[in-house]
C-alpha cells in the first residue's frame, strides 16, 4: 500500500509519517470514546511509554529507511529481521532463560530463508554506517517484541498502542515535515507498476492504516503476549512473504526461484521456531519448549 503513496509522489519518510500519525490518531478517538480507562498511563510507566514510542515503532521504521539509502533493500531488511535472533541472545543471556533448541534453530533458519528471499547476495557493499544502521533497525525491532513481552497488567495494550503510534509520529515530525507533504495526491489514483493494479491512492492510505497497521499492531501485540517475544519475533518474519503475495496479486511483481525456496525455509525456521511454546503452569525451572515447559 506504502508503494500506491510513493507513487503518488509521497516520500518514503511522509508514507511512514501518514501511517503512524493516522493510526494514532484513529485509535485515540476510538479508545476516548468506547474504552477512556485504555488510554491512562500509569505515572511510573511514562518512561516505559516513551521508549516503545521511539525505539519499538519510531526507530524501526525510520532506521531502515536511512538504511536503505546506503544499503541495497534486501541487505537492510536482512539486517532488521536479524531481531529474532537478537531476541533469542537477551533472553537467554540478559534474563537468563533457557529456551528450547527450536527456539535458536528456528530463529537462525528464519533468517538464513529470509537472505535467500532478498537475495542478499546481489548488489552487496560494504557500508560501515549503513550496516549500522540496519543493525540498529533489527535491535529497534527486537525492541519491539520484548517490550510486548514484558509489560503487566498495569498496561492496556490498545492504549499502548494508541500512544506508541502517536509518539512515534511526532518524533518524526522533524524528518517528514508533514507541513512539505503533497497532500492532493490524497486525491488521486495510482499504479506503481505496469502490471500492477490501479486503486484511488486514498483508498490503499485507508488500508495501509486499518489493516497494515492498526489490525497488524493489536494482533501482533497479542500474539507475542501468547507466544513469548523470542517465538513471536520468528514467527513474524512471515511478514515478507506475506508480502511478496501481496506484491504479486496487486503490483504485478513476481516470484523467483530463490524468492519460493527461501520462503519456504523462512516458513519452516516460524515453525520450528512455534514448538518452543508448551504447555502453561508447569514447574517454574523447567526448561521453556520440552516437555512441561512454560512460556517466556
Amino acid at each position: 500500500m506504502a508503494k500506491y503513496l510513493i507513487t503518488a509522489g509521497l516520500a518514503p519518510i511522509e508514507a511512514v509519517w501518514t501511517r503512524m500519525a493516522g493510526a494514532g490518531l484513529l485509535l485515540l478517538a476510538v479508545l476516548a470514546v468506547v474504552r477512556p480507562q485504555a488510554l491512562r498511563i500509569p505515572r511510573s510507566r511514562l518512561p516505559f511509554f516513551g521508549l516503545y514510542a521511539v525505539m519499538a515503532v519510531a526507530g524501526v521504521q525510520s532506521l531502515y529507511f536511512l538504511a536503505i539509502t546506503r544499503l541495497p533493500v534486501g541487505v537492510a531488511l536482512l539486517l532488521e529481521f536479524m531481531a529474532p535472533v537478537m531476541v533469542v541472545a537477551w533472553v537467554r543471556v540478559v534474563r537468563k532463560i533457557r529456551l528450547a533448541r527450536a527456539a535458536y534453530v528456528g530463529a537462525v533458519v528464519a533468517v538464513v530463508g529470509l537472505g535467500i528471499v532478498v537475495e542478499a547476495w546481489h548488489g552487496l557493499r560494504l557500508d560501515a554506517l549503513g550496516l549500522l544502521l540496519g543493525l540498529v533497525a533489527g535491535a529497534c525491532c527486537a525492541g519491539y517484541f520484548l517490550m510486548n513481552d514484558a509489560f503487566g497488567d498495569d498496561v492496556d495494550p490498545l492504549g499502548l498502542i494508541a500512544w506508541g503510534m502517536t509518539g512515534a509520529a511526532v518524533v518524526l515530525i522533524p524528518f517528514a515535515r508533514p507541513w512539505n507533504i503533497p497532500w492532493d495526491a490524497f486525491t488521486t489514483s495510482a499504479t506503481p507498476s505496469e502490471a500492477g493494479l490501479a486503486l484511488p491512492v486514498l483508498a490503499a492510505y485507508l488500508w495501509m492504516v486499518l489493516i497494515a497497521t492498526v489490525t497488524a499492531y493489536i494482533l501482533g501485540v497479542n500474539a507475542v503476549r501468547r507466544l513469548s517475544a523470542a517465538v513471536g519475533a520468528t514467527v513474524a518474519t512471515l511478514e515478507v512473504i506475506g508480502g511478496a503475495l501481496v506484491a504479486w496479486a496487486l503490483l504485478g511483481e513476481t516470484l523467483g526461484v530463490f524468492q519460493i525456496i527461501g520462503g519456504l525455509i523462512v516458513l519452516s525456521g516460524a515453525l520450528l521456531a512455534q514448538t518452543a511454546t508448551a504447555a502453561p503452569d508447569p514447574s517454574p525451572a523447567t526448561t521453556v519448549g520440552e516437555p512441561e515447559a512454560v512460556q517466556v
